[in-house]
């Protein structure tokens, strides 16, 4: 064990140590109190060792039985000289005990290990700034990496495509934090300062979080992975449109999605004018004649099926997509009545909202068949003069998003008075993830 004594000059108080293991009567001044600037900016304790230990390793790669050797008395004493050096400053830098270190083998005439100490410096700068990824990455793929599998709810880092959005992920933290960000936001964002969010998308250039636009792709088609889409003939295809539009957003941007069912409301009818032709079509076809009552009530039965149907695709189809981040979209869906006008076309949207509640009631299964609670869609339902008294023509549906709440913790509500009162206008924003 190393033997310590004390010795103070100039009001400070020095820890000078014999490295015994040496079997050398030579001492290093090694300052109990200085301490040195690492290169993030930290202060930590001088430790002369360290000195010792590079100039070693540069002696080392000479060679045993290089002429430019250096003897270990001789490195004990060109570390005092640094370590005096060191005392004249009020806080050394990493960077500038490295030029002395430098400078006093050059001084000293031991050249050779100069040049070796220079290259020794070299390959650890090089090292630093080399990517520094493998091993996260590795332990990822190994499914040993817990700060990666915890970072985020819903994406399981067991399957293949969310550890490669993953591995992309880390490459792009490790990309930003050299080359794109600027040094102190780094320095900030690893000492807990600010928190950079989603620096692992950060080296593409994309955006976050969608408000979806479905009554335009909806109406006026449009085009998936270079395959045109036109308008739907019917609800249970706009939904199906829908679910694939979803995919798509949530593959090329980060973040959470919002669309609103006013935007399929319009094609409840365009499968009541479908369905009404097939009846009387069926109802020829077999020499039967309904009275107006048998063929609405037809037709409102086959109708019904028919969104059910059509929310149970968005809310199944959600749930089973893995988009190529890897995870399930984090979809929220609005259920404002007012965004489209009274009559026929606001009871259809009331209609898609009366199932949406219902089914998420009732919930989905896991794979041992228990009913549970599904984390996607989230809800957003909004509170206004037509739902939110008890003699308001949709009081049923508040009192069914109230049961909702009750027993699945969705939807989140929307008060449209207080945000037409701040914000001017109502409209979607995201849901809340409820943990």
């Amino acid at each position: 064990m190393p033997k310590f004594s004390f010795a103070k000059t100039q009001n400070v108080d020095y820890n000078i140590f014999r490295l015994s293991s040496w079997g050398l009567a030579g001492y290093i001044n090694d300052g109990g109190r200085m301490k040195i600037i690492k290169r993030d900016g930290s202060e930590q304790h001088f430790d002369s060792e360290k000195i010792v230990k590079a100039i070693e390793g540069a002696n080392d790669d000479l060679g045993l039985d290089a002429k430019g050797r250096m003897t270990r008395r001789e490195i004990l004493a060109n570390v005092n000289k640094v370590v005096k050096r060191c005392e004249i400053l009020e806080i050394p830098t990493v960077e500038q005990v490295q030029d002395m270190v430098e400078e006093e083998l050059s001084n000293s005439k031991h050249f050779d290990v100069a040049k070796a100490y220079i290259i020794y410096r070299k390959k650890k700068e090089e090292k630093r700034h080399q990517n520094t990824t493998d091993g996260i990455i590795l332990s990822l793929v190994d499914n040993k990496n817990e700060e990666v599998k915890q970072e985020n709810s819903n994406k399981n880092s067991d399957v293949i495509p969310t550890q490669r959005d993953y591995i992309a992920g880390i490459s792009s933290k490790d990309i930003s934090e050299r080359f794109l960000l600027p040094k102190d936001i780094v320095a900030a964002h690893k000492a807990g300062i600010i928190h950079f969010h989603d620096m692992d998308y950060f080296v593409q250039h994309m955006h976050n979080c969608d408000l979806i636009n479905l009554d335009d792709m909806l109406q006026n088609g449009t085009t998936i992975s270079g395959t045109h889409l036109d308008k739907p003939k019917s609800f249970s295809t706009a939904c199906n449109i829908t679910t694939q539009i979803i995919a798509q957003v949530a593959s090329n941007q980060y973040g959470g999605q919002t669309f609103t069912l006013s935007h399929l409301a319009p094609f409840v009818d365009v499968s009541r004018q479908d369905i009404r032709k097939k009846v009387l079509e069926e109802a020829k076809a077999i020499g039967i004649k309904y009275t107006d009552d048998q063929l609405e009530s037809i037709v409102k039965h086959r109708l019904d099926i028919e969104i059910h149907r059509g929310v149970k695709m968005i809310q199944y189809q959600i749930l089973t997509l893995l988009t190529t981040n890897g995870q399930t979209p984090f979809v929220s869906i609005n259920m404002y009545l007012d965004e489209v006008p009274a009559g026929q076309l606001r009871d259809d949207l009331a209609w898609i909202i009366e199932e949406v509640l219902k089914q998420r009631i009732k919930g989905v299964k896991d794979r041992s068949g228990a009913w549970v609670t599904p984390a996607f869609p989230k809800l957003l339902y909004v509170l206004e003069e037509d739902n939110v008294h008890e003699d308001s023509k949709y009081w049923y549906l508040t009192k069914l998003a109230a049961e909702c709440t009750a027993k699945r913790m969705v939807p989140d509500y929307i008060s449209e008075k207080i945000m037409l009162q701040n914000k001017g206008d109502c409209y979607p924003c995201m849901g809340k993830r409820k943990l």
